[in-house]
């Protein structure tokens, strides 16, 4: 994964898949199929395996993990990065789902989106099977216009960038096997901001 944008991104809290046995979940004749070995539940009262259908294009997974965060905070399950960049179709599909820990004190389950027919999701012990981020409970968020002096500088920030790339590249500058030129210049800015707030 090249660059310092999307491994940043991958950064935050991810559940591991925590048991011992590899579980593919397959889609054969619109029906799913749980293929894996188990072995008896870990707890009495635990339902066990802890996959389960979910309708016909999803299927849940018993998490069973307590989070707590503050009142202004909810908790947010993910696909986990590297599903965007499978190219197997086998990591499996976490659907988004936010959850108020406040007053709840329990994620019993997550819910996965069904593979295509005839495709198989893997979840191997140690692979990490979703992301978990810690979000604001409430997206309060409105778009307004900036105010010109801010665009202005913010442009001229830009032109800036764009006219020392050449130098803060230099070094870290390769072409793809499609001919898309990428560099290091965000990571060499990415560097120089968090020094400057170390030294406050």
């Amino acid at each position: 994964m090249h660059g310092v944008r999307l491994p940043e991104g991958a950064q935050y809290w991810i559940e591991i898949y925590p048991y011992d046995n590899e579980l593919r979940v397959t889609k054969k004749n619109g029906a799913f199929v749980f293929d894996g070995d188990f072995g008896p539940p870990p707890e009495e009262g635990l339902e066990w395996p802890p996959f389960r259908t979910f309708g016909r294009e999803y299927y849940t997974y018993q998490l069973l993990l307590d989070l707590k965060v503050g009142k202004e905070w909810a908790v947010r399950t993910e696909p986990h990065p590297r599903f965007y960049t499978d190219t197997t179709d086998t990591v499996p599909v976490a659907v988004p789902a936010l959850l108020r820990t406040e007053w709840w004190p329990m994620i019993a389950f997550v819910v996965f989106k069904s593979p295509a027919e005839g495709r198989t999701h893997i979840f191997r012990p140690g692979e990490p099977m979703l992301q978990i981020l810690i979000v604001p409970v409430t997206g309060d968020f409105a778009l307004v216009p900036m105010e010109e002096e801010e665009a202005a500088e913010r442009e001229m920030r830009g032109r800036r960038i764009h006219a020392s790339r050449p130098a803060l590249a230099a070094d870290s500058t390769w072409t793809s096997d499609t001919d898309t030129v990428f560099d290091g210049t965000y990571r060499h800015l990415l560097r120089a901001a968090k020094a400057k707030e170390r030294e406050g």
